[in-house]
């Protein structure tokens, strides 16, 4: 007879312990145990939150190696039927080995549930009957808890869940993450300081007014922001690493829609135009998704959203300058090209009509639809095709923490009928879609690929882009990562195209998130191990570093509200000498709107307390010796780069720290 030694890891998450019975039955190749009750000296504290108890399972005769474990538990008579999380069950042989069983998951129901041994496998590997039979019955539950929905035709599909509890419990936020959101939400304001204003309706009358609100919560950004907002070369260096990088893009020829006048900008370009074009130094930032797009009606007024051209220079001194503005796309008497040598605030509202144009390009395109629905897509896709034994389940189940709910708050919340985005936002309600469909058909996998991206914008060599310099490394490092992982468990192209759970994985996602359309560039299908490679790293990188580098910035550069101005009440001027600062002043969002912006920002921008940071992983769903020490290797590489980017911004005037590892979480979950 032989005494398995069997040890259960309570999760350490409020109310994670249980009262009731805990059964096992251990399950190899060569046999199981008997179903056994799981109790020792300490009795229900065994399963109290945190704890790790152990446990004797005694059988006739050695089991093989470990399949799978059964786990149920039964309530006591005057107990209830209370959730528990298991974190996982180690089982260690009477010869010393030891089996790892991650499970991670709550178990609310009194039912046998079944769980995998650590070792990853593919479909084509599982060659035990039960453990099979686990793997298909895993999925077909899978397909039932998460199923695709039409959130707005055009747009990617997303889970089909009424509201958060809907969800399944291990897709859920803990219950310290969800108390702090609802405190955010519900105090950010009073947080701010502004409780009271939200309300208002009044016009901002000086900018000293406007100064005197932003006294709390203020960062080191946020005040270099107050300070520079109406320089021009601040205003450039926003297109490079603010909260919008991924729009600008080096100009060889002008759009025949932007007839600027060369002469105008002989006081700032030098020699000429044309020919610090063919140097590569002018570049070009198109708001074209945004043309004719309807616009909001906030407290009984209509908004106004411009869809500016601008171009731009990079000066001898690696500065980068607006020179050109046109506010809107067709060229006409009534929509005059602004430059720097306009009057004043010619020149200035020119530019805040572009900033206010960026926050709709960035919120709804960059933001929303490149980070936030297209991680939802992903998860939901690997939820319904990847059991917990695939190795690619294992690799990316970290990266979709918290990323489901996180959504349909946002859905409930920001992007409803009644949201804060709809209704404060001059793109809000019907605008918004319209944007996000535009969106989606000029989306390429290319450009969800920072270096190709970057190569096709035509931005491998302009100075001073943190963005481009930090995010080309952690490509690197994610994707040697990625490698090194799935090429351990893929040793050839034919193993990519015979693992039918991988295929499905990509065709969902070529389906539910880019609607099937081919023009994409997402492929449909794997055929080669250095295609999986590849797609896994960009999903890894846009479901953690690409996300931090849109979200991360938004209070800092978004806060001082006439440097990004969520909604403007006056349309583009359609002639010079016009302006003034009275204008301006009407022109932006009135108080309520500017601080019930304000909050929204700080609470999208604010770093949970259970935030895990790019490539830490609690979970252990990896137990090979390689992965384990592939992920070591991975974490090493990233506390490098994180000390190289602190020891750079020391000597940058903005620092630039969001795509600092220490500073990127793991997955969408804010």
């Amino acid at each position: 007879m032989g005494e398995y030694e069997v040890t259960v890891f309570t999760g350490n998450l409020a109310f994670a312990n249980t009262f009731n019975n805990v059964f096992i039955k251990l399950v190899g190749t060569d046999g199981e145990s008997n179903r056994t009750w799981l109790v020792n000296i300490t009795g229900a504290a065994a399963f109290g939150k945190g704890e790790v108890s152990s446990f004797s399972v005694s059988c006739p005769k050695s089991i093989g190696k470990l399949v799978l474990i059964e786990l149920d538990k039964q309530c006591l008579p005057l107990f209830p039927d209370d959730a528990w999380f298991c974190s996982k069950v180690e089982v260690k042989y009477p010869e010393g080995n030891i089996y790892s069983v991650p499970i991670y998951r709550w178990i609310s129901d009194s039912e046998v549930h079944r769980f995998s041994e650590a070792t990853a496998l593919r479909v084509f590997e599982h060659n035990h009957h039960l453990g099979k039979y686990t793997r298909q019955q895993e999925l077909k539950q899978r397909e039932k808890d998460y199923r695709w929905d039409v959130y707005a035709e055009g747009i990617p599909h997303t889970i089909e869940a009424k509201d958060p509890l809907s969800l399944p419990a291990e897709v859920r936020f803990s219950f310290t993450k969800k108390a702090e959101i609802a405190y955010i939400i519900a105090t950010g304001l009073a947080e701010l300081s502004l409780k009271g204003l939200a309300d208002s309706k009044e016009n901002w009358t000086d900018f000293d007014s406007i100064k005197r609100v932003f006294c709390c919560k203020r960062t080191d950004i946020l005040d270099y922001v107050q300070k520079h907002w109406k320089e021009d070369a601040f205003f450039g260096y926003q297109f490079l690493n603010g909260a919008n990088p991924v729009l600008i893009q080096r100009c060889t020829t002008l759009p025949k829609n932007f007839p600027v006048d060369e002469a105008r900008m002989a006081d700032v370009i030098h020699p000429s135009l044309s020919g610090e074009m063919k140097k590569g130094n002018i570049f070009l930032c198109d708001y074209k998704r945004l043309d004719g797009v309807k616009t909001n009606t906030i407290n009984g007024k209509k908004q106004y959203l411009a869809a500016p051209l601008v171009l731009l220079y990079k000066t001898p001194n690696d500065n980068l300058v607006p020179v050109a503005i046109q506010l809107k796309q067709t060229p006409a008497v009534d929509n005059p090209i602004f430059y720097p040598t306009d009057p004043e605030y010619d020149w200035l509202m020119a530019k805040t009509f572009v900033r206010s144009a960026d926050f709709n390009e960035h919120q709804l395109n960059t933001h929303l639809l490149r980070t936030h629905l297209l991680a939802e897509v992903f998860a939901v896709s690997l939820l319904r095709n990847m059991p917990m034994v695939h190795p690619l389940y294992k690799l990316l189940i970290p990266h979709t923490r918290y990323t489901l709910q996180i959504n349909i708050l946002a859905r409930f919340i920001l992007i409803s009928k009644d949201g804060v985005f709809t209704e404060l936002a001059s793109s809000g309600g019907e605008g918004m879609v319209t944007i996000l469909r535009r969106s989606l058909s000029e989306i390429t996998y290319n450009s969800l690929c920072i270096q190709n991206d970057i190569a096709e914008r035509g931005l491998q060599d302009v100075p001073n882009f943190y963005y481009r310099d930090d995010g080309l490394r952690l490509w690197d490092i994610i994707y040697r990562f990625v490698q090194e992982i799935l090429c351990y468990y893929y040793k050839n192209d034919d193993e990519v195209r015979q693992d039918t759970e991988l295929q499905k994985w990509i065709g969902d996602i070529f389906e539910h998130g880019f609607l099937s359309r081919a023009g994409t560039g997402i492929p449909q299908k794997f055929s080669t191990v250095a295609e999986l490679v590849k797609f896994v790293t960009m999903v890894l990188f846009t479901c953690s570093v690409q996300h931090a580098s849109v979200n991360a910035g938004q209070y800092d550069y978004g806060a001082w509200m006439p440097n990004t101005p969520i909604t403007l009440k006056l349309p583009p001027p359609t002639k010079k000498g016009t302006t003034s600062e009275a204008m301006m002043l009407e022109t932006f969002p009135d108080v309520g709107t500017t601080v019930s912006g304000m909050a929204t920002m700080w609470l999208l921008g604010k770093q949970s307390s259970d935030f895990v940071p790019l490539g830490q992983y609690p979970e252990e769903h990896f137990r090979e010796e390689i992965p384990c020490k592939l992920i070591k290797e991975f974490q090493e590489e990233l506390d490098a780069l994180s000390a190289a980017i602190k020891t750079r911004n020391k000597n940058l005037d903005v620092p630039y720290t969001y795509m600092d590892p220490k500073e990127i979480e793991n997955s969408i979950s804010i």
